[in-house]
């Protein structure tokens, strides 16, 4: 049986596009125009992966994300002419779980709904999975509460602070930050950081790691875009540093 994808695109050349590169790559397409009709032929036949844009008529993409979450896990690729770090918080927040920005190149989309479809099948058979930092396990912590340089983790109550000032963070933040707080100055890799969402339900994309990290970097740095805390390390990934004490 083929993959079923929904495409809701209100751009009809735009649609008609995308269709035509996912029937050539052997996908079952069904193409809307706008919002409301795109709810209703998710619920009516849930494809296996929708795809998403952002501004439809009648219905908009982040209230279709939020409907749709309410009913279940489908997969959904977010089309975007929107570019805001903010913006694209509130569409992953909302339950896509990756996105494009626009203008896009037919062939990046095909490879992306390839890749939200398979992590939705790895998702779906946890029992062929391996465990998150297979390769490279991570030590549970022993004790409640994780020190890095002014920031402390406490896993147990579920609390991060900045010195004495208390950081709300997402499940999905948190669970990056704990993870990276166990094991100060050690890189990991987009991939490994992914390992500790994926038992979330839902499947994400490395883009959705790097927003996280953006995020927790508004949350925890003196300077979100010098940071000395949570650093990248280039071609790699990122790593959880004491940064500068004195700061």
């Amino acid at each position: 049986m083929s993959t079923y994808v929904l495409v809701a695109e209100d751009d009809r050349k735009q649609a008609e596009l995308i269709r035509r590169y996912l029937v050539h790559d052997g996908y079952e397409v069904t193409v809307v125009h706008d919002g409301e009709t795109a709810f209703r032929e998710a619920t009516r036949r849930p494809p296996d992966l929708l795809v998403l844009d952002w501004m439809l008529p009648s219905l908009d993409g982040l209230e279709i994300c939020r409907r749709l979450r309410v009913a279940g896990e489908l997969p959904i690729l977010m089309l975007t002419a929107r570019s805001t770090e903010d913006d694209l918080l509130r569409g992953l927040d909302l339950g896509a779980d990756d996105y494009m920005t626009k203008p896009f190149r037919p062939r990046e989309l095909v490879a992306r709904v390839r890749t939200v479809l398979r992590r939705s099948r790895h998702t779906a058979h946890p029992a062929s999975v391996a465990p998150p930092f297979a390769t490279a396990p991570v030590a549970p912590a022993i004790r409640e509460a994780l020190t890095v340089g002014r920031l402390t983790v406490n896993a147990t109550r579920h609390q991060v602070f900045v010195h004495d000032r208390p950081v709300n963070c997402t499940p999905g933040e948190f669970r990056i930050l704990s993870a990276m707080a166990a094991s100060p100055d050690r890189v990991f890799t987009r991939s490994q950081l992914l390992d500790c969402l994926a038992d979330h339900g839902r499947t994400v994309s490395e883009r959705t790691v790097d927003v996280h990290i953006l995020n927790l970097r508004k949350k925890i740095e003196i300077s979100p875009r010098r940071p000395q805390h949570l650093v990248t390390v280039h071609g790699i990934g990122y790593k959880l540093t004491s940064g500068d004490h004195g700061a």
